[in-house]
Formats: structure tokens, sequence, C-alpha cells
């Protein structure tokens, strides 16, 4: 990703906290992007009602005749309100921790790699890859990273939530595809949670990131992606099938974020 520790005034206008959480949640997940399983709310619209689809699926129980996969992938997440993704009190509370697993190497479209065949792997190889994505801040850094991080039947450049953040990102800012250079964003994994797995191959994992973005000003948000993944080989991918319900964006260490069920992340 472009760091820009100092920047130019360009003439472009100032980004409200609201601005941005409205260009960085997505409707389909959120996001990646960023980030796509963000908080469901209208690109441009804090006060709109999440899309009735959305609400839908989150309603919907597993049908009977689901595969175990598409089961645990579609089960509904705990919701919030899009305004708990703002920065908020940090708890009292223990929220727990994950231990991930770090990086052994560097694997295709610069994404770190060589996590063991764990949910706790598949959940740091999850965080690298949404990360690389989205701090390319460019639309041709976003389908590099998918088109080699997913398995055949899941998501394409055309049709990844992460791709769709990206999307609305650099429409809101007024830059084309190609980003800016003054355009800097940083994406810290800061918690996350393993919603379940079937077998040693197939997990599905929730990330929330704490979002730093800078366009002449800096503003943070929260944005939550939930993700299949499966061991393919001798990593993790993003696996195929529809992407999961979307977890809740809750700005981490709140309140909020431990009633989700978030858990502190903890390289080691």
């Amino acid at each position: 990703m472009r760091r820009r520790r100092d920047v130019h005034d360009s003439g472009a206008p100032e980004w409200s906290p609201a601005r941005l959480l409205a260009a960085l949640v997505v409707s389909a997940v959120v996001v990646l992007a960023v980030l796509a399983g963000l908080v469901l709310a209208v690109v441009g619209r804090l006060t709109e009602e999440p899309d009735d689809r959305d609400a839908a699926r989150q309603a919907a129980a597993p049908s009977r005749g689901m595969s175990r996969h598409d089961a645990l992938a579609a089960a509904p997440m705990p919701t919030a309100d899009p305004h708990d993704a703002l920065p908020g009190p940090v708890s009292k509370q223990a929220a727990g921790v994950l231990e991930l697993p770090r990086a052994t190497g560097m694997g295709a479209a610069e994404v770190p790699t060589g996590f063991p065949r764990t949910p706790e792997g598949a959940l740091a190889q999850l965080a690298a890859i949404d990360v690389t994505a989205m701090q390319s801040g460019s639309m041709d850094g976003v389908r590099r990273v998918i088109a080699e991080w997913a398995a055949p039947g899941g998501p394409t450049s055309e049709t990844w939530s992460g791709v769709d953040g990206m999307v609305s990102l650099l429409s809101a800012a007024g830059l084309s595809g190609a980003g800016s250079p003054q355009l800097a964003i940083v994406v810290r994994p800061v918690m996350g949670l393993i919603k379940g797995t079937v077998g040693e191959d197939f997990a599905v994992v929730c990330v929330n990131f704490e979002f730093t973005v800078t366009v002449e000003q800096t503003s943070r948000i929260a944005i939550a992606d939930c993700q299949r993944m499966a061991w393919v080989g001798d990593r993790w991918v993003i696996g195929p099938g529809e992407e999961p319900a979307p977890a809740p964006s809750v700005w981490p260490g709140t309140d909020a974020a431990i009633a989700v069920g978030y858990r502190d992340l903890r390289y080691v």
C-alpha cells in the first residue's frame, strides 16, 4: 500500500467520518472491502434501511437439503447499528484472545502465506488476503488478489465483495480505478471469530478490521469480512459458493464488538 505521512493541499474536499462510512460500507458484505461481510447499509446513505434482500437473507434459517458447508455459511450473524462501526469507547470487559499463526512466506499477488491447516490458519490467511487487496488502493490491486486467492466457483474479479468495496471507495473519492497518491489506506486486523468448520479443509471465519483512510483528512472505521475458506493443495483460499452471511462491523474493543463474539487477535 502507498502510505503518505505528508499530504499536500490539492484542493480536494475534506471527508467527514460519515461520508467515509458510506463509501466503505458495502451492501454485499463489507469489505473488503473491503470488503465485503460489512455493515450492510446502502452506500451513500447512513440512515437508509438495510437492503431487503440482505434482511431476508439474515432472517432465513438454513433449509433442508443444504450442504453442511452452505448451511454454515448462510447461518445468520448478529447485527449492529452502522454507527457502531465508528470509533467508540473501549470496553472494560475482556474480549478473549484468538492466537493466530504468522506467515512463513510470500504467495501470489504479494499476499503473505504459509499458514497451517487449522481454523486459526484460515483466519490468518483471510486477514492477509483482505489487507493486501484493500491496501493496494486500486482496482488492479484487488482484482489481482482475488484472481489468485479464490478457488474455482468462488468470488471473481467481478463478483467479490472486496471489488465492490474498492469501487465504492474510489467512486466516492472522485478517483479513477488506478487510485491516487493522495489516497492512503491502512488496514489492521484487530478482532475476529471462527464461525465454524466442516472437517479439516473448510472453515467460515470472520475478521473485524480497523481501517484508517486518508484523503486530505484521516478518518477511521471498522469493517468486517466473513468468507468461506477452503484448504486447496497446500494453502487456504476463499472457497467456492456464495459469500457467507455478513458479520457486523463494530469498532474493535467496544462492548458491541464483544457482544458479537469477536475476540482479540494475537499473532504468535
